[in-house]
């Protein structure tokens, strides 16, 4: 490992529960786990921040996806289960910050202004953001120095209308992929489940579980 690795945040939902039926959710949890062992393999230092910090609310583990189980059984879950709260985190020691997904960030990311602040940092610094699946509601609602809203313009994937259905449409808020639209971006999509990253400059963008490690992967490149 290089004596000077580049370092990613993982910014974490704290939400675990969505919906008029309070749906038992939070980060999901292979789209944690494929690309923390994706930049790990690379030599990235990978720390965890959550909206409340302590131990963010998990859903999803499937013991037979064997990433999963790697992760769950290492060092990096045990430091996310010690999240810093992201009001507390210096964000100008970090090379990029990505955004798992989930249905938690539906309820907690919209909003929040330390989310907000983080992509705003990040980016106009020079510096990588990513999201995948339900990640890239963090995006929505962020307002440039300028003035100018971060969306307008971008090419981005997220999880599809097409996927809610028979999964989560009861749940959710409203639909992702809509939503991103109405605020400007231009949104593409894969059939669903199958994997679709989007680069667009210094956004990397996944549509799915299954685009996890792909984002990642687009990531580091970028940060080559």
């Amino acid at each position: 490992m290089s004596p000077n690795p580049k370092r990613v945040l993982f910014i974490i939902t704290s939400s675990d529960r969505i919906g008029p039926n309070h749906r038992a959710t939070g980060y999901e949890f292979s789209e944690v786990a494929h690309p923390y062992l994706a930049f790990a393999a690379d030599g990235f230092d990978v720390e965890f921040a959550s909206l409340k910090g302590g131990e963010p609310p998990a859903d999803g583990f499937d013991a037979s996806d064997f990433a999963s189980s790697i992760f769950r059984n290492g060092a990096g879950f045990q430091r996310l289960n010690r999240s810093v709260p992201l009001t507390e985190v210096d964000l100008s020691s970090f090379d990029a910050i990505f955004f798992p997904g989930g249905l938690g960030p539906m309820v907690d990311m919209l909003h929040e202004h330390s989310v907000k602040r983080a992509i705003v940092q990040t980016y106009e610094s020079g510096r990588v953001v990513g999201a995948v699946c339900h990640g890239p509601v963090a995006l929505m609602n962020t307002t440039m120095s300028d003035g100018s809203n971060f969306l307008e313009g971008r090419n981005i994937a997220a999880f599809t209308e097409a996927e809610e259905q028979g999964h989560s449409e009861k749940d959710v808020p409203f639909m992702l992929d809509a939503a991103l639209i109405a605020q400007g971006a231009i949104h593409t999509q894969a059939d669903p489940f199958q994997e679709h990253v989007v680069v667009d400059e210094r956004l990397v963008t996944g549509q799915n579980p299954a685009s996890a490690a792909g984002v990642a992967g687009a990531m580091i490149k970028l940060m080559a």
